[in-house]
């Protein structure tokens, strides 16, 4: 990897208008973020399988009431029928005030009702006619374990066509890693094949080694895992610096290589929380204020 010379005060740059993933069944979380979060910080919320999405809805009211703008997801696979998800747009709109929302396939082998992809829901209108036109969808810089990159590549060219003919304001949120390359790789790629909506870059927040690869393990990033098995030295950079080596290489990449700037294109930065909540806004309120 390349020599990493961004100074602390680029990174604080960078981070500047950052989005967060919270799960809303911690209610505690959610709590504290009008003490620790800009007002209109873009959260994520997740829906975990089996769950029930009232939480979701719920939990996205409470953030917008508090001056925030949550992003539910919707988990295509995990959509019992067309009515439910005609229901989930509704009370969205109508009850939680979201505007906006990620559409994922969902983590599943086999789907819950008549929805197998992102693109499936997307394509049926509904939240369009309850008002959302601001739509995200999963980006893999280092692929998915369980679709093939030509499917992968295929799936979200579509996606991009299907939002220009539609009006949509898509955009991309990409599944973390723990180096900068192939995200660079990845962003490259995406506009040399005219791919050119805006593109959030996921982070893992601080953790510690241990937790980090749990969830390397958990979300398929083979690649990135040998970071923090075979390269002790980064990856004791990563657990004592968080994500700050990440970004400098990402932001090194610019044309001018000032490593001051994210690329063009890319929207802002996304922090997974996977070693808690407080453990990365501090780290990020620490950063900002350089």
């Amino acid at each position: 990897m390349s020599e990493i010379s961004a100074a602390p005060r680029s990174i604080a740059r960078m981070l500047q208008g950052y989005s967060i993933e919270l799960h809303p069944g911690e209610k505690k979380v959610l709590d504290l973020a009008p003490e620790c979060l800009d007002p209109e910080t873009e959260i994520f919320l997740t829906w975990i399988p089996g769950t029930d999405p009232a939480d979701m809805i719920a939990a996205a009211g409470k953030l917008r009431r508090s001056g925030f703008l949550p992003v539910p997801h919707i988990g295509a696979r995990h959509l019992e029928s067309a009515a439910q998800l005609e229901q989930v747009a509704a009370r969205l709109t109508g009850e939680a005030g979201v505007d906006r929302i990620i559409i994922i396939g969902g983590d599943r082998p086999k789907p819950a009702g008549p929805f197998d992809s992102s693109l499936a829901v997307m394509q049926t209108g509904v939240f369009q006619k309850a008002g959302i036109v601001r739509i995200a969808v999963a980006g893999f810089p280092e692929g998915n374990p369980h679709i093939s990159d030509t499917i992968l590549q295929e799936a979200l060219e579509a996606k991009v066509r299907f939002a220009r003919i539609s009006g949509l304001q898509l955009s991309i949120v990409t599944q973390f890693c723990f180096k900068p390359e192939p995200i660079v790789d990845w962003l490259r790629r995406l506009r040399v094949r005219g791919v050119d909506v805006p593109v959030r870059v996921g982070l893992a927040g601080p953790a510690g080694l241990i937790t980090l690869a749990r969830y390397a393990v958990r979300c398929g990033i083979g690649n990135s895992l040998h970071v923090l098995t075979e390269n002790s030295s980064f990856a004791k950079l990563l657990t004592e610096k968080g994500p700050e080596p990440i970004i400098q290489g990402i932001a090194a990449s610019t044309e001018d290589g000032s490593a001051a700037s994210l690329p063009p294109g890319v929207a802002g930065l996304h922090f997974f929380v996977f070693g808690g909540f407080k453990k990365t806004v501090d780290w990020l309120n620490a950063h900002r204020a350089l």
